[in-house]
């Protein structure tokens, strides 16, 4: 029994963890059908710039001074991207962002070197006990700490003009620019949204258990992708579901690891993607994702 509580506690706190990521991917494509594959590398350059503030402006300033550093960059990449040629095809800008990706992983490796870095978390290695049971306190924070920023994009999301307005840009973009919505102005939003949101995520991504912060820190967002694909890939609803599965089905199989020996020691690593290639059989366009409609 104890061994079930803590499995389902860390694939709660993964899966919250995944869908700060993942909903970082579906707001990107949602405003400009990019696939951001600089996500990882803003995921790393925003928990190194904890790690280098924090001594200087303490956690939460180094939290914040790094949130809008890491979207200002994401915000200028988008810009970058877009540079000379608003109507540059999204499938050219996608893999522009993969060359983005490697410069950023390069120059931030380079400074990280072989050091593991600590963020200084307010939580340390605080366990909360209740019986046999352990919970580290940085696993409830990231339940707690998660679903609030989830729910504040869902909000910003239904409820505000921004998130109106990209509901109408990602459905009908000709229509929404006629009706005096300023597509580059929502597109660059969604991307500095999703630049401070992986900000959050290496937090706890970082937080005891996790020794600190290393050079492949940012290769976890790789495993937010197959979320945000399970979800489909225009659901921020769906970002969260396939988090939390992701997260959930990662915490199983390490828990069980040793009745998966025939499957061998890292499938842990490897069922993020087994998780969505079995999904994408059943479901091609996700879980919450829509069918297409197509005039012919």
């Amino acid at each position: 029994m104890t061994g079930v509580v803590d499995i389902v506690v860390t694939g709660l706190s993964l899966g919250c963890v995944y869908a700060l990521i993942a909903l970082g991917f579906v707001l990107v494509f949602r405003a400009s059908g990019v696939l951001n594959f600089a996500h990882g590398s803003f995921l790393l350059l925003g928990g190194y710039l904890v790690a280098v503030l924090r001594p200087v402006l303490g956690f939460a300033g180094a939290l914040a001074a790094a949130a809008v550093a890491t979207a200002a960059v994401a915000g200028a990449v988008d810009l970058l991207l877009r540079y000379g040629d608003d109507t540059r095809a999204a499938h050219v800008q996608t893999i522009a962002t993969i060359g983005i990706d490697i410069l950023l992983v390069t120059e931030l490796t380079r400074r990280i070197g072989g050091d593991l870095l600590p963020l200084g978390d307010p939580w340390g290695g605080a366990v909360l006990t209740a019986g046999p049971v352990g919970i580290a306190h940085s696993r409830l924070a990231a339940i707690g700490v998660c679903a609030l920023a989830i729910g504040a994009v869902f909000a910003a999301f239904r409820f505000t003009r921004w998130g109106l307005a990209l509901r109408a840009a990602a459905e009908e973009p000709e229509a929404a620019a006629l009706t005096g919505v300023r597509l580059g102005r929502v597109r660059a939003t969604a991307w500095c949204v999703g630049g401070a949101l992986t900000v959050l995520a290496v937090v706890f991504l970082v937080a005891f258990p996790a020794p600190g912060l290393d050079r492949t820190t940012g290769q976890v967002a790789l495993k937010a992708f197959p979320a945000a694909i399970l979800g489909g890939l225009a659901s921020p609803p769906g970002a969260l579901v396939g988090g939390l599965l992701i997260g959930l089905t990662e915490a199983a199989a390490g828990g069980y690891q040793t009745g998966l020996g025939a499957l061998g020691e890292g499938f842990g690593d490897v069922v993020p993607y087994v998780v969505m290639l079995l999904v994408l059989l059943v479901r091609p366009s996700g879980l919450l994702g829509g069918k297409a409609a197509a005039r012919v």
